[in-house]
């Protein structure tokens, strides 16, 4: 089989961890091949991605061949497959937009993003070099509060006639007007806000969902988060945080039979321990009332790499964004995008998204 051709924007630590994913995988067996919901997807295996272009904004990274950038400053993340061949694709200069928040440059060069000197692709360049590379998806990994930078390059992809696959909290399928643009062309999206394998939003939504299912009525609840990568010293100036806390708090929400007063639920990043790295942890708490009104309550402390446990999702995304293309579905995937993401354009438990989505694999949905 042919190769998925992939674009990506922005090389952090996700797509990092993604494009390790995509050697550490070749030399495994079905049987073996720990961490994947789904080994096959249409025929396409984890390898079976390409990636042809990536953009990105900081000097340690422009010019380099992926397989080197992928390791640069900042990003500092596990490293569980060191040994990348040469891809042959250099990181071209992206377009800086709102990509950098100006608090970044108190700190050390070692956790903040140093932008490029060279000049920014314009919205023709990255369109031109879509089309060259024969990409045939984009993934969006910039940094949280990005607004006009996802939608720089969720207009390059609709330009270029590729897939979007939007994993990062900027609300491109939920904006009706966007989704639109996108079924017009005919053209598939997954998004937003890749929802980690085994992350913090997961697990809150399947122990809200267990609160539903156990008549337990959920009273109040907060989830705290910290890590050291950038993303977290990124989200230390609050103005960018809006969309992010919007889409993890609406996760939660959508899971409820009855939604929680906003004073009585809090979802969101605490703070940035540099140390930590690309480790996250989450600290939950949950306080209900059981038969009798008798109170209870649940505190609960999840510590994750946060990169490879986005990848394990953003890898069923890529395939399955590749099945819509084979088939010829444009316009939002309903059915992946509220398996694999925290703000879909439409919710749904994730027992029932996860039914849908392997009916979507399986040819039985179109969208």
């Amino acid at each position: 089989m042919d190769k998925i051709k992939i674009a990506i924007a922005g090389l952090g630590n996700c797509a990092s961890s993604l494009i390790q994913g995509l050697e550490y995988y070749k030399d495994k067996e079905e049987k073996d091949a720990i961490g994947l919901m789904h080994w096959e997807i249409g025929g396409y295996r984890p390898f079976d991605i390409e990636v042809v272009a990536a953009f990105d904004i900081d000097e340690r990274k422009v010019g380099k061949d992926v397989s080197e950038a992928i390791f640069a400053h900042p990003n500092c993340t596990t490293v569980f497959c060191p040994d990348i061949p040469e891809t042959g694709v250099k990181v071209t200069m992206g377009n800086i937009k709102d990509g950098v928040s100006e608090h970044m440059m108190n700190y050390e060069d070692q956790y903040r993003f140093i932008p490029a000197t060279e000049p920014e692709s314009t919205e023709e360049d990255v369109v031109s070099i879509l089309k060259d590379s024969g990409a045939e998806i984009l993934l969006n990994f910039l940094p949280v509060g990005s607004e006009e930078g996802t939608k720089f390059y969720a207009q390059c992809a609709l330009d270029a006639n590729v897939g979007f696959v939007n994993n990062m909290p900027v609300f491109i399928a939920s904006n009706p007007e966007w989704a639109q643009k996108f079924a017009d062309k005919g053209i598939p999206i997954i998004g937003d806000d890749v929802k980690a394998q085994l992350g913090a939003t997961i697990t809150h939504r399947t122990l809200a969902d267990l609160f539903n299912k156990r008549g337990v009525k959920l009273e109040r609840t907060y989830q705290l988060n910290t890590g050291g990568n950038t993303d977290f010293l990124n989200m230390l100036n609050r103005d960018r945080l809006s969309s992010k806390k919007t889409s993890k708090t609406e996760a939660v929400q959508s899971v409820l039979s009855e939604r929680l007063e906003d004073h009585n639920i809090h979802i969101g990043p605490s703070d940035y321990v540099p140390w930590q790295q690309d480790n996250k942890l989450c600290f939950l708490r949950m306080e209900g009332k059981l038969f009798g009104d008798v109170p209870m309550n649940i505190e609960l402390r999840l510590s994750v790499e946060d990169s490879p446990n986005s990848a394990g999702v953003v890898i069923d995304a890529i395939r399955c964004c590749k099945l819509a293309l084979i088939r010829g579905v444009g316009g939002i995937l309903y059915s992946p995008s509220s398996y694999f993401m925290k703000h879909p354009p439409q919710q749904f438990t994730d027992d029932v998204a996860h039914l849908m989505t392997n009916e979507f694999i399986e040819g039985k949905r179109e969208n």
